[in-house]
């Protein structure tokens, strides 16, 4: 804190009257020295250390946003698309929804490497939602069982099973949209998939490019789409004292990116 922020202390020994009036007149008014601001790490970081000789074991600290990244911070999400064909797979076997592409997110992300993976970056309860763009080019009534995996291993009672009716004629197949959502407890660091199986390798999930001819115009249609929101413990910046001790303190957040996430604090005690 710049020393011009400071206010007035009395000596050890006390004060002469005026000196002893303006500390007063000052405490009274809400004026004090045990203020502060902290701006959080970033790197995806959960923890930023505040160091301040004021803090004690005991110590009260309040936090408020000062900033505008702090005062716009949300709790995770993230949507996430497939705009690229994906086959069923062959009989007896199951497949994973992969996805190419990341509309909006915050501290949930998709893997480099493994595309069918979505991972949180932090720890709580989620709601996921998926939505397939299913196709049947079979003669016959087909059906797709879809459910949630979490670090590779099946949610239990997670599945859904969406029957598709035989296709239209040749060149042109029946089409269902397949929606379901569930609710997971997640740590920081899992990941979760959409698997699947099917009764027919005719079944796929199929993507439409936008289209601006007549009779009507519309965006695109992605094979899959998944959202994901964070919904528990309730918060929407997450930001509070996990530990403390003589001089400093741990502040524990939603993973942070974002330069600039200012809080201003007040220290009682």
């Amino acid at each position: 804190m710049a020393r011009s922020d400071m206010y007035r202390k009395l000596p050890w020994r006390g004060g002469d009257p005026r000196q002893i009036s303006e500390v007063v007149n000052n405490l009274v008014e809400g004026k004090s020295n045990n203020t502060g601001t902290i701006t959080l790490d970033t790197n995806w970081a959960t923890t930023t250390t505040l160091f301040d000789e004021r803090v004690g074991n005991n110590s009260i600290i309040l936090l408020a946003p000062s900033s505008d990244s702090a005062e716009t911070s949300t709790a995770p999400y993230g949507e996430f698309i497939s705009t690229t064909q994906q086959l069923a797979p062959s009989s007896g076997n199951t497949a994973v929804v992969t996805w190419d592409s990341t509309h909006e997110a915050d501290g949930v992300y998709l893997d480099g490497v493994n595309d069918s993976r979505i991972y949180v970056r932090n720890d709580g309860i989620y709601d996921i939602v998926f939505s397939l763009q299913l196709a049947n080019a079979n003669n016959d009534a087909e059906y797709a069982d879809v459910w949630f995996r979490i670090n590779g291993t099946d949610v239990a009672e997670s599945g859904k099973r969406f029957g598709l009716p035989a296709r239209k004629s040749t060149g042109d197949p029946s089409h269902l949209t397949g929606t379901a959502s569930h609710v997971l407890d997640l740590n920081a660091g899992d990941y979760i998939e959409i698997a699947g199986a099917t009764s027919s390798t005719d079944i796929s999930l199929e993507t439409f490019v936008a289209t601006t001819t007549t009779p009507y115009t519309r965006p695109a249609i992605p094979a899959a789409q998944a959202t994901v929101s964070y919904i528990a413990p309730y918060s929407m910046d997450n930001i509070y004292v996990s530990a403390q001790q003589k001089g400093q303190a741990t502040i524990s957040h939603f993973a942070n990116n974002t330069s600039g996430k200012e809080y201003k604090y007040v220290i009682i005690g």
